[in-house]
């Protein structure tokens, strides 16, 4: 499958990325991950991009174009990709079908996970990320803590509380995405690509795009 996951920052996309790996092998594809990575290795695109991501802003076109061409050419992407987090703009959108038609890739959907703002809240104010670079495993303070408290289950290094996931970030971001990223719903509607799934259940998410495409 090929797909656009869009939706708020907390709603999901990553967890219902992961989950649709399982069905058909395709892989997940995050500029999110992809530029946390570049900040931890201290490249020169981490140091641009890093002051964007801690005040919940979003990282300029010119940034991570270059790098999603090169990444959807990549041999791992043959089986298909579900798109996390990106594109984010109308801007970035228009540059992704221009660069899907130049490397003669059809998207199957786009798809909206639309959860309510209070229920993002909550579960972004209460996550809790492994400080160790080499694993980054998740978890939440409510929901699935680990067995001993601030300690990650799987490699025993601190867990925190990233500097974009406290209130006033997480505000700000959803701020950002209502102005900048909602109206790609509208764009892909246009396109009859869209299919909005309302819901906080990933499993539901999951079971309804696989029914639409038949898998």
């Amino acid at each position: 499958m090929k797909l656009i996951l869009l939706g708020a920052p907390g709603a999901g996309k990553g967890t219902v990325a992961k989950m649709l790996t399982k069905v058909d092998g395709s892989v997940q594809i995050s500029t999110g991950d992809i530029l946390r990575g570049e900040v931890q290795a201290g490249t020169e695109l981490g140091k641009q991009a890093e002051a964007y991501m801690n005040r919940g802003d979003l990282v300029p076109d010119s940034l991570i174009m270059g790098m999603m061409e090169k990444r959807l050419q990549q041999p791992d992407t043959k089986k298909g990709f579900l798109l996390d987090g990106f594109p984010r703009t109308i801007p970035q959108a228009e540059a992704l079908d221009q660069l899907l038609r130049k490397l003669s890739i059809h998207l199957d959907m786009v798809v909206n996970i639309d959860v309510p703002r209070d229920v993002i809240l909550d579960r972004l104010t209460t996550r809790r990320t492994c400080s160790n670079s080499s694993c980054q495993a998740i978890y939440n303070v409510k929901s699935m803590p680990p067995k001993k408290e601030g300690i990650c289950d799987k490699c025993g290094s601190p867990i925190v509380q990233r500097e974009d996931e406290t209130v006033e970030a997480i505000s700000h971001r959803l701020d950002t995405y209502n102005q900048k990223t909602a109206p790609l719903v509208s764009y892909y509607q246009k396109k009859g690509t869209l299919k909005s799934v309302h819901g906080t259940s990933s499993d539901a998410v999951v079971q309804a795009v696989t029914s639409e495409l038949g898998l």
